[in-house]
C-alpha cells in the first residue's frame, strides 16, 4: 500500500521568523540569525500576485503567504533551510508511520508512506492524522493531491513508477523510444519541434533519466540514440 500527499505552498509557508528562529536554535547570536534569515527569504512583488501566468486571478487566501518574507522556491538555500524547519514534522510523521508498520519519506513537499495490510486498513484515519500533524507544525496538506495506491494499481511517486522497482512510466518510455526511432529514420531535425539549440544534449538527458531508473531499459534507448546520424 502506498499513500502520497502534498504540502500546499511548502516554501511560502515557511516565514522569515521561522527561519530566524532556526538559525538562533543552531547557536547563532540574535543579530547574526536575523541577518542570515534576511538573506534566505524574499517577498513576492504585489504585481506578480495579481494573477497567475495563465491570466486567471490568484485567490486571496493563496496570495497571503507570498505577501510576507518567506523561503522562495528555486533559491539554492531554500531546500536545506526548509528541511531543517520541517525536522519536527518528519520526526512525528515517521513515528506515526512506524506505529502502523509503515515507512515514511519526504522529498520537498511530497510525502510518501508505504506499508502492508495493517497500514492499508488504517489509511483513512492515517491521512486525517497526518493532516492534523502538518497543521500543528505550520504546514497544510493539499487534500486534492492525496492518493492511495494499492499493489494491484500503478504506484507512482514524483513521476517514477515504484511497484517492484523504480521505472519510467510505459507511456513516457514509448514516446521517447518513438522520438529516437524517428530521429534515426528521418533525421534529428524532424523531431526538434521545440527548435532547441542543443537538441542532441536534450535527448541525451532524456535517455540518461530512464537509464538511472532501469539499466536494461536505458541500454535499449541508448542503443537507438547512438544510431542517430547527427551529421545529417
Amino acid at each position: 500500500m502506498l499513500s502520497c500527499m502534498d504540502l500546499k505552498n511548502f516554501f511560502p509557508n515557511i516565514p522569515a521568523a521561522r527561519v530566524q528562529a532556526l538559525f538562533a536554535k543552531l547557536g547563532y547570536p540574535a543579530g547574526v540569525a536575523g541577518a542570515l534569515a534576511r538573506l534566505c527569504v524574499n517577498r513576492t512583488p504585489a504585481g506578480v500576485l495579481l494573477q497567475r501566468p495563465d491570466g486567471t486571478p490568484l485567490p486571496w487566501a493563496e496570495r497571503q503567504p507570498f505577501r510576507s518574507p518567506h523561503l522562495p522556491q528555486g533559491s539554492p538555500c531554500s531546500p536545506a533551510a526548509a528541511n531543517l524547519c520541517a525536522y519536527r514534522l518528519d520526526l512525528r510523521l515517521s513515528a506515526l508511520a512506524q506505529s502502523l508498520g509503515a515507512c515514511y519519506s519526504r522529498y520537498a513537499d511530497d510525502l510518501v508512506f508505504s506499508g502492508g495490510p495493517q497500514f492499508a486498513r488504517a489509511v483513512g484515519r492515517f491521512c486525517a492524522r497526518t493532516g492534523a500533524i502538518a497543521i500543528e507544525e505550520g504546514f497544510i496538506v493539499n487534500t486534492k493531491k492525496t492518493r492511495a495506491m494499492r499493489a494491484g494499481a500503478r504506484q507512482q511517486v514524483t513521476g517514477v513508477v515504484v511497484n517492484r522497482h523504480p521505472n519510467l512510466a510505459r507511456a513516457e518510455f514509448d514516446l521517447l523510444k518513438a522520438t529516437l526511432t524517428n530521429c534515426v529514420r528521418h533525421g534529428p531535425a524532424s523531431q526538434n519541434r521545440g527548435r532547441r539549440d542543443n537538441f542532441r544534449g536534450h535527448l541525451d538527458g532524456k535517455v540518461a533519466y530512464p537509464s538511472m531508473l532501469n539499466a536494461a531499459r536505458g541500454a535499449r534507448l541508448r542503443q537507438v540514440f547512438d544510431a542517430i546520424d547527427w551529421a545529417a
